[in-house]
């Protein structure tokens, strides 16, 4: 990984890009819900590991005392860069990392923190990443098919797409995204790709909307939600290895967490929820640590009407108590 030295020549843009969800309810997970008073006599480490535009972690920082710390960790040096840019007036608190979750144990370990004292994880996607055609991620954008986070993997959704066998399609769409015309979709993507290679999001779009019945919401006021929706999904949780990265992140920051320390994972799907879950109640049976969130924390009717994509986001949180 790379640490990112905070540039103050690229001045800040004037539209972040990104609302970020669950502010509040995050704040409180990691007991930073109050601004600091005196300095206290400890050391305290924070982590985001999805910076991203740094929304969650600009306020985090604003409620750090002195000798306090913020780790900041995102795979897309695009918006690492404009974050750093974000939270200027705190650079002698933070210190940024260009590198996947997944190397948080390197990360601690480069910067000399044996424990810290809290983690957060906000697995969705930023807003601006999901319109920037650079990224291809969306199919409301025609786009090449892409789909990295970080330009520096090398795997990308038109190899998944053109290359992979149909079976190997089809168990990929069923177990990200749950999609049950998983086979229907693989079989249709790999008869148009014979005929010529698939290369773009839109493209990709219409064959799946071509074999697959729209599917409705639950909610009267919604539209319909989009066939392709799901595949896409599955797609870019394959391209980024987002499943690994996830248990390979729970692994490492539940061994690095202080007492009382709190780990805090927003997830937006259900593969994602079910992880945590399952791996926090595993983690409960040692006794050595506590499931805060029986249920997950969802955002409130106000955010979700100010801000709709955070309809889907689910926050549990994990403490250490020996």
């Amino acid at each position: 990984m790379d640490e990112i030295q905070h540039n103050s020549e690229t001045g800040l843009r004037s539209e972040i890009g990104h609302d970020p969800v669950l502010l509040r309810e995050v704040l409180e997970a990691l007991s930073l819900s109050d601004v600091p008073g005196q300095p206290p006599a400890t050391h305290r480490t924070y982590v985001d590991c999805t910076l991203g535009r740094g929304g969650h972690a600009l306020e985090i920082a604003k409620r750090l005392n002195p000798n306090d710390q913020l780790i900041a960790i995102d795979a897309d040096p695009r918006n690492l860069e404009f974050a750093s840019t974000r939270l200027e007036p705190f650079k002698s608190k933070v210190r940024f990392f260009h590198a996947n979750f997944r190397q948080l144990e390197d990360v601690l370990d480069e910067v000399g923190s044996k424990e810290v004292n809290g983690i957060l994880a906000d697995l969705g996607v930023s807003t601006n990443q999901i319109f920037d055609a650079r990224y291809g991620l969306s199919f409301a954008l025609d786009a090449p098919l892409d789909m990295r986070l970080n330009p520096d993997e090398s795997l990308t959704a038109d190899q998944i797409v053109n290359t992979w066998p149909e079976r190997k399609l089809a168990d990929m769409l069923y177990q990200n995204a749950d999609e049950r015309f998983s086979r229907r979709i693989a079989r249709k993507i790999v008869e148009e790709r014979a005929i010529s290679p698939i290369k773009t999001t839109r493209r990709l779009a219409e064959i799946v909307r071509s074999c697959v019945p729209p599917v409705r919401s639950k909610s009267a006021v919604r539209e319909p939600i989009d066939p392709a929706t799901r595949t896409f999904l599955a797609l870019r949780m394959q391209v980024n290895a987002e499943a690994e990265n996830l248990k390979a992140l729970i692994d490492q920051a539940s061994a690095r967490l202080a007492s009382e320390g709190r780990l805090a994972i927003i997830s937006f799907q259900s593969a994602e929820d079910r992880i945590v879950k399952h791996a926090f109640k595993a983690l409960e049976e040692t006794n050595r640590f506590e499931v805060l969130t029986k249920k997950p924390i969802v955002p409130t009717d106000e955010e979700i009407e100010s801000n709709p994509r955070s309809r889907s986001s689910k926050m549990r949180v994990l403490k250490r108590v020996t």
